[in-house]
């Protein structure tokens, strides 16, 4: 597996590594990290070190110039955000193949700067995580910057015939066979001090992890499917996805009306929610729920006072400061330009009934594929690539591009253009290649 996500990674894939190579490191997998039984544990030839709760900055400093020396560690965070818009840190746990730690962010004093700098910017270092969107969104917060490169567990078993979104319990138990203890699952994070059990049910999520990585990285290259992850890699390490800009949090909020009047509406009253439940720090929806906000774009209020008829608000916005600027972002609206419209159906470019037909069948056909080659479909081809297919758009799709192309979009091309059809052989359903085309018969 060459790729250029993950060749960064201190040769991490390539034969100068000075390092034992990952693929020749033994992992035991009787270790379980939750039991917090011994500080020191053995994985197979190694041994991983599990420090104590880090509470200082020259602590949490001397950590990371080990894990900077290390050709990948795995991160795992604690959060709440059931109360507030942005997500409450609670605990960063790390680990590589010889230390792992439990860092507290809300121990007095202590700086997270050589943590985050080694996140986000030391490319020696694979940053391995599963299911890693909101751990990403956070260091994302607090730096403006996501960590690079990445690596996400749960997008490589994709490749692995895990399906899509495999979660860690079930990971854990088909690499390691090792059942986890879910007893600390809905703990209070934010809560002082954290208990001991407490602090090894949240380091395991990273030894584990350091653990499956070079297992699930030897059977990427086994396979050859290292290639595959390429591009997802490098998406989920996209800022831009982590980054809600108040002018386009409009697209979020479902409308069933089209009219330009009615979606500027929308877009400044999105922007005014994004805005105010910022500045107090609670979820969007404590300020207005989207159908409420739907609903005032479409009947908007002439008076404050009117504010105490709509379902869904306070009555006492008729005559507070929240429902005065309410009502100044509703005068403020301008009706969305042409340029802003969207289309009418993004997901459905123009089929009509034949063309849907055509759709229907290329996501039999991926169904199919994914299946001969225990692949996640979602990693083949998403379906509204295969509706513009379908209706006869061919540039700019990405399953018809690199090894996609290769493993299932020339079977799809083929099949919009007559060359392939299905079977069913013995009780199961084949693909079937016919040498002459419509065209040519």
């Amino acid at each position: 597996m060459h790729t250029a996500n993950l060749s960064r990674a201190k040769g991490l894939l390539g034969p100068t590594h000075v390092k034992t190579p990952l693929s020749q490191t033994r992992f035991s997998a009787n270790f379980n990290a939750r039991t917090g039984a011994r500080r020191t544990t053995r994985l197979g030839a190694c041994f991983m070190k599990i420090h104590d709760l880090v509470t200082t900055t020259e602590a949490l400093a001397q950590l990371c110039a080990r894990w900077a020396q290390s050709p990948f560690i795995a991160v795992d965070t604690e959060f709440m955000r059931e109360n507030t818009y942005w997500p409450d840190l609670c605990l960063i746990q790390v680990a590589d193949e010889q230390d792992a730690a439990a860092i507290d962010p809300k121990a007095d004093g202590l700086d997270l700067k050589p943590l985050l700098d080694l996140l986000t910017d030391n490319e020696d270092v694979l940053k391995v995580v599963h299911a890693g969107g909101q751990d990403i969104e956070i260091i994302c917060n607090l730096t403006g910057k996501t960590p690079h490169p990445m690596f996400d567990t749960q997008i490589a078993a994709m490749a692995l015939g895990q399906g899509e979104q495999v979660g860690y319990s079930n990971l854990v138990d088909s690499w390691l066979g090792i059942q986890l203890d879910k007893g600390a699952r809905f703990t209070d994070w934010a809560r002082r001090p954290l208990d001991q059990r407490q602090i090894d049910y949240a380091i395991g999520d990273v030894t584990h992890l350091a653990a499956i990585f070079p297992q699930m990285l030897e059977k990427l290259r086994k396979t050859g499917r290292g290639v595959w992850l390429n591009d997802e890699m490098e998406r989920i390490a996209d800022p831009s996805n982590y980054v809600t800009d108040p002018q386009t949090a409009w697209k979020r909020v479902k409308v069933s009306s089209r009219k330009p009047e009615v979606l500027g509406r929308l877009k400044a009253l999105a922007a005014w929610r994004e805005v105010e439940a910022r500045g107090k720090n609670i979820p969007r929806g404590r300020i207005m729920k989207d159908e409420t906000l739907a609903d005032v774009a479409m009947h908007p209020p002439r008076h404050q006072q009117d504010l105490s008829r709509v379902r869904g608000l306070s009555a006492s916005w008729a005559g507070n400061d929240i429902g005065g600027r309410l009502m100044d972002a509703i005068a403020a609206a301008k009706p969305l330009s042409a340029e802003e419209m969207p289309s009418r159906d993004d997901r459905k470019p123009g089929l009509g009934k034949e063309g849907a037909l055509v759709a229907d069948l290329l996501k039999l056909l991926l169904k199919i594929r994914a299946r001969d080659i225990d692949v996640a479909p979602r990693l083949l081809a998403r379906s509204d690539e295969l509706d513009m297919l379908a209706a006869g758009q061919k540039s700019g799709l990405a399953v018809l591009e690199s090894w996609r192309f290769e493993q299932f979009g020339r079977d799809a091309l083929d099949l919009v253009e007559g060359r392939l059809a299905f079977a069913v052989v013995n009780g199961r359903l084949k693909i079937t290649r016919i040498e002459d085309s419509p065209e040519a018969a």
